[in-house]
């Protein structure tokens, strides 16, 4: 005698394995918020601009909800890109644009000349490491900004005033990142190439600084964005040119827009900045591609 198989039949009759990967699927998060969920270069650049777009529209909407005798203390959007415009056009703001940058980076790899040596003989050597690490640890919760008055005795308001400013901010955090990249370096290596009989200067740079350096580059990258983070108070001083100096001249006659265009423009450099250290570490560090996903 036949009968209808029902829906509760059929399940029973699936394998174990079938009802608990069922299971397990209902019980997963949403694709977006799945952990180790890799992103593909569309789906970043998506989110990317659902990111921006959200940002510049609570923007917005924040200006149009202040009071009207007080929105010229939050201008929208588009009144800082026009203001933006009109520094560059009228004003000669990509003088003071290329003042800084030639600051941020003139310090930032004159820091990056000594940390890098510096981290990496540290990271190889213990007893060195015991010698020199507890300053440089000690020397990094030393606000940057503390040192103004000195750097002004020592150089007076000039421009070696502001490019030691923008040095010591980056310079003992750089160190220690470069320290723990080398010490990351796998054992392992280093042992294959003293069993191969390496000499020490073969070990250092053919196997240390060759494995150490994709994360030496993400540090640098990561350190010359707290450099663009000194940079207003660096050129805060006695400054006549930089982002900072037209800042600062702004605030002094409440020119809000002002301020707001040169605190985008860091912005914005400091974006590219980080751009230009990611396409180089991808084409200089082609076999670290699959690893960063």
């Amino acid at each position: 005698m036949s009968r209808t198989v029902t829906q509760d039949d059929s399940s029973r009759a699936r394998p174990a394995s079938d009802r608990a990967a069922a299971a397990q699927d209902r019980r997963r998060p949403k694709q977006a918020l799945r952990l180790l969920t890799p992103v593909t270069s569309n789906q970043a650049l998506l989110y990317g601009m659902v990111g921006a777009v959200a940002f510049f529209g609570l923007w917005e909407t924040g200006h149009y909800l202040t009071p009207d005798e007080s929105r010229r203390f939050l201008p929208s959007p588009q009144h800082v890109i026009a203001t933006l415009m009109w520094l560059i056009g009228e004003k000669d703001y990509l003088a003071d644009v290329g003042i800084s940058t030639y600051r941020i980076f003139l310090s930032f790899f004159v820091a990056c000349a000594l940390a890098v040596p510096l981290g990496v003989f540290m990271g190889c050597f213990a007893n060195m490491r015991a010698v020199i690490n507890p300053t440089i640890s000690g020397a990094r919760y030393l606000p940057a900004a503390s040192f103004i008055p000195l750097l002004l005795v020592w150089f007076g308001p000039t421009d070696t005033q502001k490019l030691a400013l923008l040095f010591l901010g980056v310079i003992f955090f750089l160190v220690a990142l470069i320290l723990d990249n080398t010490e990351a370096v796998q054992k392992e290596l280093i042992e294959a190439a003293m069993t191969m009989g390496a000499s020490r200067r073969e070990i250092v740079m053919g196997v240390v600084v060759r494995a150490a350096s994709p994360a030496i580059v993400d540090s640098m990258r990561n350190m010359i964005a707290v450099g663009w983070t000194y940079l207003v108070i660096a050129e805060i001083v006695a400054a006549q040119d930089g982002i900072g100096a037209v800042m600062m001249r702004a605030g002094r006659f409440l020119k809000v827009d002002i301020i707001m265009a040169g605190i985008l423009s860091i912005g914005i450099l400091g974006v590219l900045t980080d751009l230009s250290f990611r396409l180089a570490a991808h084409y200089m560090f082609p076999w670290n591609r699959k690893r960063r996903g």
